[in-house]
């Protein structure tokens, strides 16, 4: 009797030892689901490798626009343009934004940008900012169009504007190049071209090609940059000339402005649900 008392005791004993290392070993499990501790050493390299926009770290989105008048918003009737547009549907996102300048000059070229960048009062306003909107180089590709009274227009030959590319592309190079080293830390956005003259038979073919061959080379140019993207504007007003431009039959309306405007804020996809950049292709 005193033996077999002995084995159940023992047994007993055991039993209980084996649950509470099974007890134990379950909470542990748990444990780890709920809270893993993984390799820190990866985790702590992700996050540190992590590529975030710069306006996406940052509490307040700071705007600058230069170039030409596109820019400034010529053509729009209640004044605008697209960077009082962009900043208007970032506030509707619930974003802070604030314009610091619009630097823009109706007339500008590429040519001129360029000097202008080295000015101290242009280079503080780019310091400032962590957005750039940049538009520039349908002066110099359409530097002699022109609108003249009953809807007459003059405008190079294909020639005459191929002849234009190589010269304003690389004024363009150079101007992405300056701005970039007067704030590396900041998003550039390039506005695209657009051919105004898409509704016009005998000028719709040529102005296609050069406009084409100009983003092309923006494309190229800018993605030599890992702060830089494009806006595209082609597609929106290659069929809608008529409802997108003002009466001078070359800069945007207001409606033209607005949806270079969304173009734009699709571009920064900040506003994506799954916070995924959208990125551009070329037209």
């Amino acid at each position: 009797m005193k033996s077999s008392s002995k084995i159940w005791i023992t047994v007993s004993t055991l039993s209980i030892i084996m649950t509470i290392i099974l007890i134990y070993g379950f909470i542990m499990a748990v444990q780890d689901i709920v809270n893993p501790s993984g390799d820190t050493a990866f985790i702590s390299e992700q996050k540190e490798t992590a590529i975030t926009s710069p306006i996406e770290q940052s509490k307040e989105i700071k705007i600058a626009a230069i170039g030409d008048s596109l820019a400034k918003g010529t053509g729009d009737d209640e004044g605008k343009g697209f960077v009082r547009r962009v900043v208007s549907m970032l506030k509707e996102d619930g974003k802070e934004v604030r314009v610091t300048a619009n630097l823009a000059i109706n007339g500008l070229t590429a040519e001129k940008l360029l000097p202008q960048l080295d000015e101290a009062g242009v280079k503080y306003t780019l310091e400032q900012s962590n957005l750039i909107l940049l538009s520039i180089g349908a002066n110099d590709l359409f530097q002699g169009a022109q609108v003249n009274q009953g809807a007459d227009i003059n405008i190079p030959d294909t020639a005459a504007l191929y002849k234009l590319l190589p010269k304003a592309s690389g004024s363009l190079e150079e101007v992405l190049k300056k701005i970039a080293e007067i704030n590396p830390n900041a998003e550039i956005v390039y506005v695209g071209l657009y051919n105004p003259f898409s509704d016009l038979q005998d000028l719709k073919q040529v102005g296609n090609a050069v406009v084409t061959a100009w983003n092309s080379k923006v494309l190229e140019l800018i993605n030599t940059y890992d702060q830089m993207a494009l806006a595209s504007t082609f597609d929106l007003f290659e069929n809608n000339v008529p409802q997108l431009l003002a009466s001078d039959h070359f800069h945007p309306n207001a409606q033209g402005y607005e949806e270079m405007a969304e173009r734009i804020v699709e571009v920064l996809g900040i506003t994506d649900q799954h916070g995924k950049k959208v990125e551009m292709g070329d037209e």
